[in-house]
Order: structure tokens, then sequence, then C-alpha cells
């Protein structure tokens, strides 16, 4: 399976330097904080509990240079909410930043 890397692992590389334990650790932060916005992007009934999930996982997305992730984030923002496409979209890019299996809903 393909993953994300460049600009992720520059970003975590420059923020761990040579420790591999906290690139892991980074790593482990960024996957499981995306995970928590995309469970609350699949429980939101309205647009305003959407585009808060949407816009944090873009947050997340940018402060890691997490290019694709970012993309998909943007492009939920524009869906409606529980739209299956965008959803399917960032647990794609959640996949290939870490190599994890998409939870299911």
């Amino acid at each position: 399976m393909a993953y994300e890397s460049g600009s992720l692992d520059a970003t975590l590389a420059a923020a761990a330097g040579q420790d591999l334990a906290l690139m892991a650790e980074l790593r482990t932060a960024l996957l499981d904080s995306a995970e928590r916005q995309l469970d609350l992007l699949r429980r939101a009934r309205c647009d305003g509990n959407w585009q808060v999930a949407a816009m944090r996982l873009k947050g997340l997305a940018a402060s890691f240079h997490a290019e694709e992730l970012l993309e998909a984030a943007e492009a939920a923002l524009s869906a409606v909410p529980g739209e299956p496409g965008a959803v399917r979209e960032i647990e794609q890019a959640i996949v290939r930043l870490g190599w994890r299996a998409p939870a299911q809903a």
C-alpha cells in the first residue's frame, strides 16, 4: 500500500531530528487526531458540526504538511454533511498517511 511522503516526512524530520521514536509518536498523534475528526464528520448532522470538523481536519493537515489530507478536508468543506464521497476521501488519505485500515462507522 502506498503512503504519503515528501512534505509530511520532511515536517516530521524537522520536528524530531534523528529521533525515530519521536517521529513515530508524532505520526501517531497526527493519525489519532485525524481519526477523531473523521469520526466527528461521520456523526455530523448539521452544517455547523460538519464545517467545524472539516476545518479542524484542514488545520491539522496543514500543520503537518499532509497535502492529500488537506485537499480531502478542503473538499469536505464544500460538501454537504454526511457526503459519502468526502468521508471516503478522508478515510483513504488517513490510510495512506499511516498504513492503517479505515475505521468502520
